[in-house]
């Protein structure tokens, strides 16, 4: 068995990953607050732990890992686009447009992340169907003081978990000197958090202990997480935006409503992204969408092959030439593989994800036997596995398509999501090669240049070796300007 071995935040190193029960593996990562669409950085993370979803069902069997990532479905920023909605004009009930706008932003979320190639996680609770579970154990932890009530609110007693601040490496005096606090008059220490806070008529709210109101943020994946995965489970993950303050409450909180279990074991975080070397905003105009980027005409497993080029841990850079690089790399693997059936994925390939998810190593591995393979086949080759020159050939292509297909990148019937126009230039291939070996005869190359024009023109890319001539359609491949053309 392939052997894992996964940075932990909470110890600072890399180790190797022993699931608590390995007919029975479970993950938790933190999911979207649903009130809008979601931004390229917030594809990372799905990205990230959909590779590692992808690995531990491929190591230890698919239906031996739960993967569940929640729906934030009450927030303040949903009230806040709903009220909106109602300061416009719509006349419908609040509950109605929180109803609405969080259904609409789910589907949305889901249809961007499907066109990331990210399976569906097992389970994808929201967090207005677990109220019980959160008042149940905000409850627990007042009676075991670790939490008081004030003022309608249900505050946690930060300084009585002892090892508050072990995630993120503080300590508490430090926190309060290095970070933003709010600041209320009902607080026994300036670090308390909210698990509780009261609603208004005109705010969403559910009937508790301590009056009607709607619970604090962290409180949900705690309450989400135990009664889906148990006291003790094997992986949380997310941002690394979410480690203080959220996830280092999440710990207080479960550690001490279920100090018989030992909450997540490994903690993994992925780094932050930018776009074009800048921190991505909208005051900078570099703030998109994964929306805008596939109405941009940007493929969906485009996007998923850039975030794979850098190591989820290191900050990624998010730029233009990035996209046409991997746009290239994929048409180049979905021409000359078309038709292959996947084999066993590479060992190599294996062991580079099982490193921590090394998926820059795995990825220049594949380029490394995509071009060999290309080599071998011939310069004239067309798509197809007609032209497979012989049994290891075919053997070598269907070990590339199964370990494309572990991180992924090539659907099944190898038109991946179908985003990419089809490219079929084995003809005009085998043209250019005539016309070259024409050209060495006459000195005339005047043909060559023209064909080269033609294609350069629909957005081909054209490389010429002594070794043969390849034909790569570029990120802005129009096959349409070759229909017809002579």
């Amino acid at each position: 068995m392939t052997d894992i071995q996964l940075y932990n935040t909470r110890t600072r190193r890399k180790e190797r990953f022993e699931p608590l029960d390995p007919a029975n593996l479970r993950m938790y990562v933190c999911g979207p607050t649903v009130y809008d669409r979601a931004h390229l950085g917030n594809a990372r993370p799905v990205v990230t732990f959909d590779l590692l979803f992808r690995l531990l069902r491929h190591v230890y069997g698919a239906d031996r890992v739960t993967y569940v990532r929640n729906f934030t479905d009450v927030d303040d920023k949903i009230n806040a686009a709903a009220l909106a909605r109602k300061q416009a004009g719509d006349a419908r009930p609040l509950e109605e447009l929180i109803r609405e706008r969080t259904e609409e932003t789910i589907g949305w979320y889901h249809a961007d992340m499907d066109a990331l190639g990210a399976l569906r996680p097992s389970r994808e609770p929201r967090a207005t169907e677990f109220i019980g579970q959160m008042i149940a154990m905000i409850g627990d932890l007042i009676e075991k003081g670790h939490a008081y009530a004030a003022e309608g609110h249900v505050m946690f007693r930060v300084r009585s978990y002892e090892d508050y601040g072990a995630l993120s490496g503080r300590s508490v005096d430090d926190m309060i000197a290095g970070a933003r606090v709010e600041v209320a008059p009902f607080k026994e220490d300036p670090m308390d958090f909210v698990l509780w806070k009261p609603s208004d008529d005109d705010l969403p709210g559910w009937d508790s202990p301590w009056g009607r109101g709607r619970p604090g943020w962290h409180i949900e994946c705690s309450a989400m997480s135990h009664d889906l995965l148990g006291d003790s489970f094997d992986i949380h993950g997310g941002g690394i935006d979410l480690q203080f303050p959220h996830h280092e409450n999440e710990i207080a909180q479960s550690c001490c409503a279920h100090p018989e279990g030992g909450f997540a074991k490994v903690w993994m975080h992925n780094e932050m992204l930018q776009v074009e070397g800048r921190k991505m905003s909208k005051s900078l105009g570099n703030f998109f969408t994964v929306r805008d980027l596939l109405e941009q005409g940007v493929p969906g497993e485009v996007i998923r092959f850039v975030f794979l080029s850098t190591h989820y841990r290191k900050p990624m850079n998010w730029t233009a030439e990035k996209a046409e690089q991997g746009e290239r790399a994929l048409r180049r693997w979905r021409s000359l593989f078309a038709g292959i059936e996947p084999g066993q994925p590479s060992q190599t390939v294996l062991d580079f994800l099982a490193d921590d998810l090394n998926t820059a190593g795995a990825l220049d591995f594949l380029g490394h036997l995509g071009q060999a393979l290309f080599t071998k086949a011939g310069s004239s080759w067309k798509a197809g596995p007609e032209t497979v020159r012989d049994e290891e050939w075919s053997r070598q292509a269907g070990i590339f398509v199964a370990s494309a297909q572990v991180m992924g990148l090539l659907g099944e019937d190898m038109g991946v999501w179908a985003e990419m126009p089809e490219a079929d230039l084995g003809g005009w291939t085998d043209r250019l090669v005539a016309a070259r070996a024409a050209a060495m005869d006459s000195k005339d190359f005047s043909e060559v240049d023209r064909l080269k024009a033609l294609l350069i023109g629909a957005g081909v890319e054209v490389r010429m070796s002594k070794a043969g001539i390849e034909l790569l359609p570029g990120a802005g491949f129009d096959p349409a300007k070759l229909e017809g053309a002579e």
